[in-house]
């Protein structure tokens, strides 16, 4: 959707920051490389996300991690380096072409025995997790299409348990959660998953703006009460 360019400085700055203090390893630059290769969009995470992604995933103490939205398993990768040895992320993705590209990007980063691919509608696989008995997930990432970003939340919810970490990427749009003529497919359903945050008495919420290379935009953090 975003159609200003970033400017100059924001990227700047990122770009410092990531190669000061955030680091992303051989196995990170790969998937980067690897989705491009593919002819994927650019759409993953910022290095300096992904870390924060991370961090969270680690300081919470998390063993079950469930990402809605892989693509070449960049975030993917970040979570998996914040779980334990014997933790596991189970991440749903639409298109096998991507899933391929996410797999071998998961096993060359080591991370094969902690990270379960899903392909198909992810509304299908979070259903069909519940009725395998894969919950309480600890720590859930969304990051998928945005349409449907209310009913990821609320499965996020059910998959989840009392103190479960919820991050929503994308959740700012370049200000079109203000305006959402601006982006008549994407706007919607960010705002109306927002708003559901705010007045569902499962959650606690909060949202972050940023800025970077990725344009205007920002995440929401809830966790469940």
């Amino acid at each position: 959707m975003f159609e200003h360019e970033p400017r100059p400085e924001w990227v700047a700055v990122e770009e410092f920051l990531s190669d000061v203090v955030v680091h992303p390893d051989g196995a990170l630059q790969r998937a980067v490389q690897s989705a491009v290769d593919a002819g994927m969009p650019p759409i993953e995470v910022t290095p300096n996300a992904g870390k924060l992604l991370k961090l969270l995933v680690r300081s919470s103490g998390a063993r079950r991690v469930l990402e809605i939205g892989t693509l070449a398993g960049f975030s993917t990768i970040w979570m998996a380096q914040g779980l334990p040895d014997d933790g596991q992320l189970v991440t749903c993705e639409y298109l096998t072409k991507h899933a391929d590209v996410a797999r071998a990007n998961v096993d060359a980063a080591g991370l094969g025995h902690k990270v379960d691919i899903r392909i198909g509608a992810a509304l299908d696989t979070l259903a069909a997790l519940e009725a395998e008995g894969a919950a309480p997930f600890d720590f859930v990432f969304i990051d998928a299409d945005k349409e449907n970003n209310p009913k990821y939340l609320d499965w996020a919810v059910r998959l989840g348990r009392p103190g479960t970490s919820i991050v929503m990427d994308n959740v700012v749009w370049e200000g079109a959660v203000l305006d959402p003529s601006m982006d008549e497919v994407n706007a919607p359903g960010i705002l109306s998953a927002l708003k559901l945050m705010g007045e569902d008495a499962r959650l606690d919420a909060t949202v972050i703006q940023t800025v970077g290379s990725k344009g205007w935009d920002g995440f929401a953090l809830a966790v469940v009460r």
